[in-house]
């Protein structure tokens, strides 16, 4: 039987680098909370092997992917059909999103063991609104909060250890719009802020970048090119 499952997508709201581990891992204090935009997981327990779609053109999915490792993080095979809806490289989680999806179908629930396949996998199990703190494991629930927000994603990536890395080599810059990561992002990749002008053109309000990028958001629904509207959800919502 195949069983279809919905990975909604994460927004960081706000997000402040409070430390770095001996190990290299970086410790924030970040609000983040989940969406109505997300992937759509066909899970078959009787089949095997990972094949992702998008844009209507499917591939087989690579061994080190994220599903692909949550199914072996608990022990089960099953086939997967990946319809990939969350763009990536764009701050919003996607991939950390598959991988809670498929470890909530296995009925695996302890954020510890879902932040070893990555730092937003703890949230996005558990989903709706929340403090997040430590590497991503450490969460404090919060009220949930009926939210609109417009995003607008440019065609760039944003490697998320890169983004770190250079916020290390700047000194540990504290971002003065809610997000410490804006600056270091900013600087590796320059493109982004003709990207987020255009989103403060279009709307009147100055743009906060969700986590490492390369995703701009702001509060409220301004439909229009390139733009997506996507509202909150709390623990444990339908699909849209």
């Amino acid at each position: 039987m195949t069983v279809e499952l919905f990975a909604p997508a994460k927004l960081t709201v706000s997000l402040r680098v409070t430390g770095v581990r001996d190990d290299g891992y970086h410790l924030i204090d970040a609000e983040m909370v989940s969406l109505d935009l997300g992937d759509v997981l066909e899970v078959d327990e009787s089949g095997d092997g990972l094949v992702v779609e998008r844009d209507g053109v499917r591939t087989p999915g690579e061994d080190d992917d994220l599903v692909a490792r949550a199914l072996r993080l608990v022990g089960r095979t099953a086939g997967v059909v990946l319809h990939k809806r969350v763009p990536a490289g764009a701050g919003l989680g996607g991939g950390s999103a598959d991988a809670a999806a498929v470890l909530r179908w296995a009925g695996e629930t302890d954020p510890e063991r879902a932040v070893r396949l990555g730092a937003d996998v703890a949230f996005c199990l558990r989903g709706g609104r929340a403090r997040v703190r430590g590497i991503g494991e450490q969460l404090e629930p919060l009220p949930f909060e009926a939210r609109t927000v417009t995003l607008l994603t440019p065609p760039l990536h944003c490697a998320t250890p890169l983004v770190y890395r250079r916020w290390d080599d700047m000194g540990g810059p504290a971002g003065d719009h809610g997000n410490d990561l804006e600056p270091a992002a900013l600087s590796l990749v320059p493109e982004l802020a003709g990207w987020r002008d255009r989103l403060e053109g279009a709307t009147g309000q100055r743009p906060r970048l969700a986590g490492s990028g390369s995703t701009w958001f702001v509060e409220g629904a301004h439909p229009g090119p390139g733009r997506v509207v996507a509202r909150t959800l709390p623990p444990g919502a339908p699909p849209p």
